[in-house]
């Protein structure tokens, strides 16, 4: 089955084309307009800041050496993010460390969903990431933080659609209900 080309243009496109060429006035413009959402992404999964600064050092310089491998189907942004991810899963697979999501959040609703609106304390739910297995912490950091949809998830992870999907339904419940726990044994304190 042969895939359509899309139509999608990237509005970086010009300054992505000179990259792909070597300019590196080019490359600078490109890293000051994605280097703080890169950091952030990256701070959200690893949790310390060093550790995020160098991530994304790497991620862009890897970004510029496979700059011929970005096809322009998406968004510049999304096929950077995706190097960024996969880097901070590498750092913390490498280094046996927890994954520390979130850490700079200010405000926080879970969905759409009428009934699960509502804004929950960051501490709450910085305590209630920690309870919760990686494999959820994960899908709930690239779903819910940082914007990315099953299909991409599924890319990057290595899994299925269906997979991603259905790790991000019981992630969801997972961290409501030690949300709740957490809120129920806040408020039993100070009864």
């Amino acid at each position: 089955m042969l895939k359509k080309k899309s139509n999608y243009r990237d509005i970086h496109h010009e300054l992505i084309r000179k990259c792909k060429k070597g300019h590196q006035r080019s490359q600078m413009q490109i890293y000051k307009l994605y280097y703080k959402a890169m950091f952030n992404a990256s701070l959200r999964i690893v949790g310390n800041k060093a550790d995020a600064e160098d991530i994304m050092q790497d991620s862009f310089l890897d970004a510029f050496q496979k700059l011929k491998q970005y096809d322009e189907e998406g968004s510049f942004g999304g096929w950077l993010k995706r190097i960024v991810v996969n880097n901070s899963l590498d750092h913390i697979h490498k280094n046996n460390k927890e994954v520390s999501f979130i850490e700079h959040m200010e405000v926080v609703t879970f969905d759409n969903d009428s009934e699960d609106i509502k804004k929950v304390r960051l501490a709450d739910i910085k305590e209630a990431l920690k309870k919760i297995k990686e494999e959820y912490r994960v899908i709930i950091s690239m779903y819910l933080f940082d914007g990315f949809d099953h299909e991409e998830i599924s890319e990057v992870l290595n899994i299925s659609y269906n997979l991603s999907r259905t790790r991000y339904s019981r992630a969801k419940k997972k961290l409501k209900d030690e949300i709740e726990i957490i809120q129920k044994e806040r408020s039993f304190k100070w009864a």
